[in-house]
């Protein structure tokens, strides 16, 4: 039977109370529980939360599957009926959804939140609890775009939501409101998120390890939440625009009344494509971890991938209007997103040289983390190449809303980010878990989602070559597009298979696989010089660090382990407050979309009711926490 000291963790008393302790509010045992469901739903350790939202997003990615799956049932052959036209709607719109804001990006914040402080030689982030808040308020954004299916009134005016098909007038159910809804309550979540590994990046380095030290996939993290602090207002603004127009009578996009249609368009993709660099930019910081450990060598222009990643960032808020060339801006602003779109290509081109160069003359052993990786490189290159293209106006004026968009940008986020993202996991999973998957399984399941996701994209530059239109739910068997459909289709279901079987590695490797110990891929970083997996408190010594690339220095060098002082280690306290504040966003929200039903304000009254109690009782906890002696834990070492 587990004894209190097995699920109990309190501030011991043996060691007194000290000024410090007083201040952080931890007199007297708090008691936290570290088993159970209860330890999960209300806990602040990074690592906890950084497994819940990886396991939010490949539920998603299943959800999202499923989805195109149905998507391409329907476009198999001519005339099909499998999806009515308005379900087909629904559908391609929840896909394009849930796979951008409920798998990619949550599966990208699991690496950051896990990874971090790890690399960074951290014991938790800036703000443990503003943390667990995030996951809430994903929580609540998932679940609010989700429920729209059991109401019968699902997002149906594709990911871009453009004015006029949101309007009233045009889309009069209230598909468009949980929508709005859905990602104004996901922005709160990114930001809130974005805000802490900001101040975590900035203020809880390890002593030694400035900015130029930092591992790559840090940098494109601390890249990337900066993008998200810059690029989600904007959308936010859009979206308040629209739910005043929808629910109260406004007229922004209202043209009859003043409004502009085009406002929309221009407000959402100043959002919209430094999006895509948030979805991009952890995928390289992945691949600029994974190449150099198993090639066996320093990564190649080190400086460059920074200040490329940089430059990125920066360029990605200078060619929105490259989605905007068929709108008639003008023959000066179309050269000028013209030009810009050609400069974005350069640091992108800098940093697959430079993941080249790791490669070569190096010793390269290609387990799975690098063959995804590699994949990763050829596929964004191919990704790139048309994407070069749609800087060329008169391109894009023949390829605009055609499948040659959607061959591109998949090229982008699934042959790019998700490849890079599944590496990663491959790569991380003998650290998170303490357990190996499996080498042979992990290649068949990588070539058949390689082999897949090539049948079911290179094709469809053909089709809309072709002119094949995207977002349609059927068409003639006249127009030529019958086989390669066929084949996409084909395709879809070999790149399902693929990732199942990635799924199932994954569960036999955590159930029975191979012990890893601390560092089964001789790796590089921080987070490979201590058990796996962590102990809760990472680090039971703060490294120094001296060297970019430091645990591979101090492996050769010989360099000490830093030793535990023997001074107890203060953890933060478990909280519900967080849950409180997500479950009454997600009441909320509700009530403004029912707002015109029976009862529709008094729901969303009572939700903003549990957010006010949930924020003030969060302010008044105080920091709490309890005290961890490493001395006394088995495996306690650095």
């Amino acid at each position: 039977m587990a004894t209190s000291a097995d699920v109990i963790g309190v501030a011991s008393p043996a060691h007194g109370h000290s000024d410090t302790d007083r201040e952080l509010g931890v007199l007297g045992p708090r008691p936290v529980a570290k088993t159970g469901l209860w330890s999960w739903l209300t806990t602040v350790d990074h690592k906890r939360i950084g497994i819940l939202y990886g396991l939010s997003a490949l539920f998603f990615l299943v959800v999202g599957g499923v989805e195109a799956l149905l998507v391409r049932l329907q476009l198999a052959a001519p005339n099909l009926s499998v999806l009515p036209a308005d379900i087909y709607n629904q559908m391609f719109t929840m896909h394009a959804t849930t796979m951008i804001f409920l798998a990619i990006m949550p599966l990208s914040s699991a690496f950051f939140n896990y990874l971090v402080p790890l690399m960074i030689g951290a014991r938790d982030v800036a703000f443990p609890r503003l943390n667990a808040f995030s996951l809430w308020v994903f929580w609540a954004g998932a679940a609010l775009l989700n429920v729209s299916w059991l109401t019968g009134s699902a997002p149906n005016a594709s990911w871009v939501g453009y004015a006029n098909i949101t309007s009233k007038q045009f889309n009069p159910g209230l598909s468009a409101d949980y929508w709005v809804m859905g990602l104004l309550v996901l922005g709160v979540a990114s930001v809130a998120a974005s805000l802490n590994f900001f101040v975590t990046i900035i203020n809880m380095r390890a002593p030694g390890m400035t900015l130029m030290r930092l591992p790559v996939f840090v940098w494109m993290t601390f890249i990337t939440n900066i993008l998200i602090l810059l690029a989600f207002p904007p959308i936010t603004i859009a979206l308040i625009q629209l739910m005043m127009d929808r629910m109260f009578g406004a007229n922004f996009f209202n043209v009859a009344a003043g409004g502009l249609v085009i406002l929309w368009q221009h407000w959402f993709w100043i959002f919209g494509h430094p999006e895509v660099y948030i979805l991009i930019l952890p995928a390289m910081g992945v691949v600029s971890e994974i190449l150099p450990t198993f090639s066996r060598k320093p990564l190649f222009g080190y400086p460059l991938i920074v200040f490329s990643g940089a430059f990125i960032g920066f360029m990605g808020f200078a060619v929105w209007s490259h989605h905007m060339f068929t709108t008639g801006m003008g023959v000066i602003a179309t050269l000028a997103f013209s030009i810009t779109t050609s400069i974005i290509a350069v640091p992108t081109g800098v940093k697959i040289f430079n993941w080249i160069g790791t490669m070569w003359g190096g010793h390269i052993r290609f387990a799975t983390p690098m063959l995804y990786a590699t994949g990763f490189i050829a596929m964004f290159t191919i990704g790139g190449f048309s994407g070069v293209m749609h800087s060329a106006a008169a391109a894009d004026a023949q390829q605009h809303d055609t499948y040659f968009v959607v061959a591109h940008f998949h090229y982008v986020l699934i042959g790019g980010t998700l490849m890079a993202l599944l590496g990663g996991l491959a790569y991380w999973f003998p650290k998170i878990t303490g357990r190996m998957m499996n080498e042979a399984f992990g290649k068949v399941a990588f070539w058949t989602i390689m082999i897949g996701f090539n049948v079911t994209f290179f094709p469809m530059h053909i089709l809309g070559l072709n002119g094949m239109p995207r977002r349609i739910y059927t068409y003639s068997g006249d127009m030529g597009w019958n086989f390669w459909n066929l084949v996409c289709t084909i395709g879809a279901f070999v790149l399902a298979f693929g990732l199942l079987f990635f799924f199932i590695n994954m569960a036999m490797g955590l159930k029975k696989g191979a012990i890893a110990g601390d560092d089964p891929w001789d790796a590089r970083t921080l987070e490979w010089s201590i058990p796996s997996p962590p102990p809760e408190y990472n680090f039971a010594a703060i490294p120094t660090v001296t060297h970019l690339d430091d645990f591979w220095h101090s492996k050769i060098t010989g360099k000490p382990k830093p030793q535990y002082d023997g001074h107890p280690i203060h953890m933060p306290a478990a909280s519900y407050y967080p849950m409180v504040v997500g479950i009454g966003m997600f009441v909320w929200a509700m009530g403004m979309i029912y707002k015109d039903a029976p009862g529709g304000f008094l729901i969303a009254g009572a939700g903003m009711l549990a957010l006010i109690f949930g924020v003030y009782g969060w302010a008044l906890e105080g920091p709490g926490g309890y005290h961890v002696d490493p001395s006394k834990e088995s495996g306690a070492h650095n």
